[in-house]
């Protein structure tokens, strides 16, 4: 109960923040202790939301004060703003917190005792006489006087973006975006933000220019909002959407009429600022739908496919010998290199890579692709052939080059995308290989798959392998399960489980849910349940698990041990799990530095994963799913670097750390690709709208060595038996609808297992 006076009400507090005490990832609440001058030496609490502050701040707080029925009397935050302390103290922390690059705590204690109260006045004003503080050169100093200025720059666009009420969180990537001009695009083109500005989407555009005037049904705003649209769709996996469902889709979230987004669709066709195509409709054979797309997924999808069909229909052959080889022989041969015998599916799947020019590997755990690619590569590898692999992910190509025995890369780095993304190698200028393979290709989106088909030379032999019954890929399309539907494209299925692999509980079970059968407990040795039937409890199992019960009983390091989750949201998500998880192995340690941003406090040792692409860090770009561990982090330099696991070192600035979250646990969907020796699951009915057969399916086979899966069976139940909410919108297979493939004058689409 609140027994705030009336008049306190609207009070002001001005306050340096000391520490953050918690943060709610979800909603942003915060819980921190400031130092105010009227309470002397004891710490005041404040709540509310305060994303964005750091330590050593001065702030102006208005809001109220109350008494907690638990903890006391605190200061309830509805609005604040950043200042500038007045005291030598005051401006001693605020310089050494970190805000400056190139000022530590050591270095803002000799500045403040050289200069006094007049330091903020020196460098604001004069940042050339900071040459008279010991240890400052004109190179640092110079530095210095650049940090000062720019975070002024962006303490103006805070305040602005404060009126119109959004996070200023957003405000550095605003400035870095526009500059000096971020005011006045912020103020007249607001959802240029959208599209310009990595992290801001359309409703927080929309948000702005509403409150700077932009009318509710204007056309830029409607256009904006179809472009968002399809978008969003594009985000959960369609190429495009069907006309009446963006038309109806846009109106709801816009919260216009239908009538008013037809014509401003039809206006964004005009302009090819979306392409309007008829595709079959596969709900209904011989009829077609209306599909629109943004211009850059249409583009792929035409590209790609006849990608595809100039590769199959090329008149060169640069694996050509294969073309009348006596099989038998070879075969032969191969055993004694491998020392195994190939099966019937797994023969039929050299044959088809060797020669055929396209060609698709599916099948799931235990049933043999890993030795089928090894026998492809020691093949082609013996008539002194090109070979190139590739894998979407570090971890995928580091197990493809373990494999194989031939050296793996990921896609990006054997593409070479540049700032912007594009590739070195494209059309123009394609790869020297012979054979491509490429390795978990359920993971190629479109847009990804395309720039890879372009790089692959004429003649030369490209092999798609995957698991299509594992979760789509994050981006946009459904590429492996779109080709192996295509009769164009030759493909193969491997359904054979091998006897040792039909030992392993992980590889039974996979099939088993993979079917549509509940996994059997007891049975072996590297699959198990623990129950736990509310979210809470279930986490609390999860970290004893990671951080005690399997490292104690099979060896494994935490570090080792992925948590897999459906969800990020709640106790079991991927953002809970993390704090809890991060507590318990790399805890808070008195002088190791750390650094909070937003929600989140990166400390040395956290395992992080890369949420985006960003082209211009690293080598050659570092990517959405990228995975890596805070090896060092420096509060004067404002950075932390990361070691990922590719091993290169990647320097992050504190400006960046948006573009890390922790990896101790992470949703399922960005597992895709990685193997790890021990995988973890929550299971609990708070995810119930997630749970499907592919996601826990996917989950399962993460695992080399061991799953223990933690929740409800309900739930257990749920994912087992759902298999989805449908197929995405592509049109893929269409566009790969020509002659049908066949070798000897017939199809070889049983003799290859169809799909």
């Amino acid at each position: 109960m609140d027994t705030t006076p009336p008049e306190r009400s609207g009070a002001t507090l001005d306050a340096v923040l000391e520490r953050i005490t918690y943060v709610n990832e979800e909603t942003g609440y915060t819980i921190a202790r400031v130092a105010a001058e009227r309470s002397g030496s004891d710490l005041l609490t404040v709540v509310g939301s305060l994303l964005g502050v750091q330590p050593g701040e001065s702030l102006r707080l208005v809001g109220r004060w109350g008494n907690h029925p638990r903890y006391g009397r605190q200061f309830e935050v509805h609005s604040f703003t950043t200042v500038l302390p007045a005291t030598v103290q005051g401006i001693e922390r605020y310089l050494g917190s970190g805000l400056i690059k190139g000022i530590g705590p050591r270095m803002a204690a000799r500045i403040t005792g050289h200069f006094g109260a007049d330091t903020l006045r020196v460098v604001e004003e004069e940042p050339e006489r900071l040459v008279e503080v010991p240890g400052l050169g004109p190179k640092r100093t110079a530095m210095i006087g650049a940090a000062w200025q720019e975070q002024r720059a962006i303490k103006e666009v805070m305040v602005f973006l404060q009126g119109v009420g959004v996070s200023t969180s957003l405000a550095v990537r605003i400035y870095k975006q526009y500059g000096d001009a971020s005011i006045s695009v912020v103020r007249n083109e607001p959802y240029r933000l959208a599209g310009d500005v990595w992290g801001i989407g359309f409703r927080t555009a929309d948000t702005i220019a509403q409150a700077v005037g932009i009318p509710h049904d204007s056309p830029q705003r409607i256009q904006a909002g179809i472009q968002y649209t399809l978008s969003e769709a594009a985000d959960g996996g369609h190429c495009f959407l069907p006309e009446p469902n963006l038309v109806a889709d846009a109106a709801e979230i816009l919260g216009v009429p239908a009538e008013l987004v037809r014509p401003e669709l039809d206006a964004l066709a005009a302009a090819d600022g979306v392409v309007r195509e008829p595709v079959p409709n596969p709900g209904n054979p011989g009829s077609t739908i209306p599909a629109v797309y943004l211009v850059p997924f249409h583009r792929a999808e035409t590209s790609l496919a006849g990608g595809l069909l100039r590769l199959l229909s090329a008149p060169a052959d640069r694996l050509s010998a294969f073309a009348d080889v006596d099989w038998a022989k070879a075969l032969v041969w191969l055993r004694g290199r491998t020392g195994a015998d190939l099966a019937a599916e797994q023969e039929e799947a050299v044959r088809a890579a060797l020669t055929s020019k396209v060609a698709v590997l599916t099948g799931g755990p235990g049933c043999g692709k890993s030795f089928t690619v090894r026998s492809i590569v020691t093949l082609a590898a013996a008539k002194r052939a090109k070979i190139l692999l590739a894998a979407p992910t570090g971890r995928a190509a580091k197990r493809l080059t373990e494999l194989s025995g031939h050296p793996a890369t990921t896609v990006h780095r054997l593409l070479q995308l540049r700032p912007g993304g594009d590739a070195s190698y494209d059309r123009d200028n394609p790869l020297d290989a012979d054979l491509v393979v490429v390795d978990e290709s359920s993971m190629l989106d479109l847009l990804l798959a395309n720039k890879l088909v372009k790089a692959v030379p004429p003649g030369a032999h490209l092999l798609l392998v995957g698991d299509v019954d594992q979760l789509p890929s994050v981006g946009a399309g459904e590429v492996l399960r779109d080709l192996l539907a295509a009769e164009t494209i030759p493909r193969v299925r491997l359904t054979r489980i091998f006897r040792q692999a039909g030992e392993s509980g992980v590889v039974v079970n996979a099939h088993r849910i993979n079917a549509g059968q509940a996994p059997v407990f007891g049975e072996h040795p590297d699959f198990f349940w623990f129950g736990a039937d509310e979210p809470e409890p279930a986490a609390e199992v999860v970290v004893d698990l990671v951080a005690r019960r399997i490292p104690r009983r099979f060896g494994i390091r935490p570090a080792d041990i992925q948590v897999l989750t459906p969800m990020h949201r709640g106790p079991a998500g991927a953002g809970g799990l993390n704090t809890v998880l991060q507590e318990a192995l790399a805890p808070h340690r008195e002088g190791t530095p750390e650094r909070r941003q937003g929600a989140r406090v990166f400390r040395p040792g956290d395992k992080v994963i890369q949420i985006r692409n960003n082209y211009e860090k690293g080598t050659a770009g570092v990517f959405n799913g990228t995975v890596g561990v805070v090896t060092d982090l420096s509060v004067v330099d404002r950075k932390l670097t990361v070691r990922t696991d590719e091993d290169e070192l990647l320097d992050y600035d504190f400006d960046e750390l948006d573009e890390l979250q922790h990896a101790y646990a992470i949703t399922v969907h960005r597992s895709q690709g990685s193997e790890y020796p021990a995988v973890v699951v929550p299971l609990t009915m708070s995810s119930y709208t997630l749970l499907q057969r592919n996601l826990l399916y996917t989950a399962v086979t993460r695992a080399k060595r061991l799953v223990v899966l933690v929740g409800n069976r309900k739930a257990l139940a749920i994912a087992v038996r759902a298999t989805g909410s449908g197929r995405r919108h592509t049109s893929l297979t269409h566009r790969l609808r020509t002659t049908p493939w066949s070798a000897g004058g017939s199809s070889r689409r049983s003799a290859a297992g169809g799909t």
